[in-house]
């Protein structure tokens, strides 16, 4: 069984950007036990000084996200700035083989990329590929970024290997789902499970299908949004887990 998140982090802020709370944020991953954890809007450095947040805005957070439990981790630079820069992470249990972060950016005024980390599925033999994306916020704009996401899929994953792409797909009108099971057959896993991607923003009472969780050559055995206390006094979207297994031969 492979257990995975999503979450996009808003950077360590809550809601409103009311308190700075990476600390605790750390805390609610460590308790989804999850072996993979993709994660959008992480700082990757802030040059800004905040004493009162007992952090050092040098370090990347997704480093001090993943200490001590998550060994491996990847970190995809999108939206560089004068005070630093953020992006999307992904933390592993399992050895990352390789890893690489394409510039999907559909304009100058919003810089998206998509970050896509290789890893040995242990006793399988098989190699997982995960891509965490954070599309942007225009429809024609994300309908770019999703072909290039295709373009990527099809060109480099083999058809034989399994595949997750999680993220934060600002899509709710949900032209995603289509797109990536006709082209790349993929499915969505609360889709799977209860008939239609999960509501997942503003955390604390979701309005919006915003984020997701793709597979292929997976089986989706449970899916669970995390968007009630202490969730909501996080991030301003909804953490999404899955829990995944190998098909049977």
């Amino acid at each position: 069984m492979l257990k995975i998140a999503t979450y996009n982090i808003h950077k360590g802020y809550s809601q409103f950007k009311r308190r700075f709370v990476l600390h605790e944020l750390r805390e609610r991953l460590r308790d989804l036990d999850a072996d993979i954890v993709f994660l959008q809007e992480v700082q990757g450095a802030d040059r800004r000084t905040r004493p009162r947040h007992q952090f050092d805005g040098a370090h990347p957070q997704h480093e001090f996200l993943a200490h001590e439990s998550w060994l491996h981790h990847a970190y995809g630079k999108n939206s560089v700035y004068g005070s630093g820069h953020h992006g999307n992470a992904i933390l592993s249990r399992y050895p990352i083989l390789k890893w690489d972060n394409q510039d999907i950016s559909a304009h100058r005024f919003e810089s998206r990329g998509v970050l896509h980390c290789e890893m040995e599925m242990p006793g399988t033999g098989k190699v997982l590929h995960c891509l965490c994306v954070h599309l942007g916020l225009f429809a024609r704009g994300r309908g770019q970024q999703m072909e290039e996401l295709v373009k990527r899929v099809q060109r480099i994953v083999p058809n034989d290997e399994p595949l997750i792409i999680a993220g934060d797909f600002n899509d709710w009108r949900n032209h995603a789902t289509h797109l990536l099971a006709q082209h790349l057959h993929l499915k969505e896993a609360f889709e799977v499970k209860s008939g239609k991607p999960a509501l997942s923003f503003p955390c604390g009472m979701p309005l919006l299908r915003m984020d997701r969780i793709y597979v292929r050559g997976l089986t989706v055995q449970q899916a669970e949004v995390h968007a009630h206390y202490p969730w909501n006094k996080i991030s301003d979207h909804a953490a999404l887990s899955a829990s995944l297994s190998l098909p049977s031969p």
